[in-house]
């Protein structure tokens, strides 16, 4: 069954996350359901939302985010409330978990490294228990449970924006397999929000009407040729149909005003443990409107759940960070 494809080994992640506030004019203000305790480690102090005094650069305990639908963000040692950070939304593959996704693309330690906040929601479980994003009529809403996941990632994102310093310039979403097919739906409804987004093994709304953002948003999208689950090219979910990787990012290409659809470069990546060498083919389309662009990385063998090599998280981290909003 292409449920059982998906799931990944579920590992417990407990952390604890610390955020602070600063008294810049053009920072965001603490919500009061993000902060609740603040601890002063410093002389100089301003009022915020809480009606507590926090010093700039102080360490204060922040909530979880997402109302009923909690998620503890993850904030990097380096984070200061100071400077713009951006902010990565990770989302799971059906019947998996925020924690799956996190340990399988590598994400926190490359938050760590890289700066960025880090966020990895759950989505809600359908009627045999299993998580799913509601993306698109093929993925993955089996069960016909009543759930506005768009709505609700996006409020994540603002949430988040007025509790920490997040650059709106760069606001990224990635995903495995129904993860990858709900970034591409937070991309269409959502550009205003949503900069660039990167789909492992996902894939486009298959009626592209249905997609109109009003500003263009910079698309990567993963997919290996052994995929036997979401393939390559193409196919559908009981007889709902999803488009392949060559058309996912030919629509985004049209989408995006590029000239031409992604075509084959010189480029090759490293990204599946599974074969020896730089498996990774890369095609791009640039320039595309308003300095974003579309790419295709086509694992040679990769499967629906590749191996995924160290070098992942880096070159996805880095497409993402080479195209913030203009």
């Amino acid at each position: 069954m292409i449920a059982r494809r998906w799931i990944v080994p579920l590992v417990a992640v407990v952390s604890i996350v610390e955020g602070c506030s600063s008294n810049s004019s053009t920072a965001p203000q603490p919500s009061l359901a993000a902060v609740t305790t603040v601890v002063a480690t410093a002389a100089v102090v301003t009022t915020v939302a809480v009606a507590t005094a926090i010093p700039v650069g102080a360490t204060c305990t922040v909530t979880e985010f997402g109302g009923a639908r909690p998620v503890t963000l993850h904030v990097p040692a380096s984070y200061s409330c100071e400077r713009p950070a951006p902010l990565i939304v990770a989302l799971h593959g059906y019947s998996a978990s925020g924690a799956d996704i996190d340990r399988y693309f590598g994400l926190t330690a490359e938050s760590d490294r890289r700066g960025f906040l880090l966020a990895t929601p759950d989505g809600v479980k359908d009627r045999t228990e299993k998580p799913f994003w509601n993306a698109t009529k093929a993925c993955c809403n089996f069960g016909k449970v009543t759930t506005d996941d768009s709505a609700y990632l996006s409020q994540l994102v603002t949430d988040i924006s007025s509790s920490f310093n997040v650059d709106a310039k760069r606001v990224f979403f990635v995903g495995h397999s129904n993860g990858g097919f709900m970034s591409y739906r937070m991309a269409c409804e959502h550009s205003d929000q949503v900069a660039a987004i990167a789909s492992l093994a996902g894939a486009m709304v298959d009626d592209v009407s249905t997609c109109t953002p009003k500003a263009s948003v910079s698309v990567l999208q993963i997919h290996g040729r052994a995929d036997d689950s979401i393939l390559f090219g193409g196919g559908t979910i009981g007889s709902e149909p999803y488009p392949g990787a060559l058309e996912s990012v030919g629509d985004w290409a049209t989408i995006d005003k590029c000239p031409a659809a992604p075509t084959a470069t010189a480029k090759t990546l490293d990204l599946d443990s599974a074969t020896a060498g730089a498996e990774t083919s890369v095609l791009a389309a640039t320039p595309c409107a308003n300095g974003t662009a579309v790419e295709l990385w086509v694992i040679s063998d990769g499967t629906h759940s590749p191996k995924l090599t160290p070098d992942f998280p880096k070159a996805v981290v880095d497409f993402l960070y080479g195209h913030p909003k203009q």
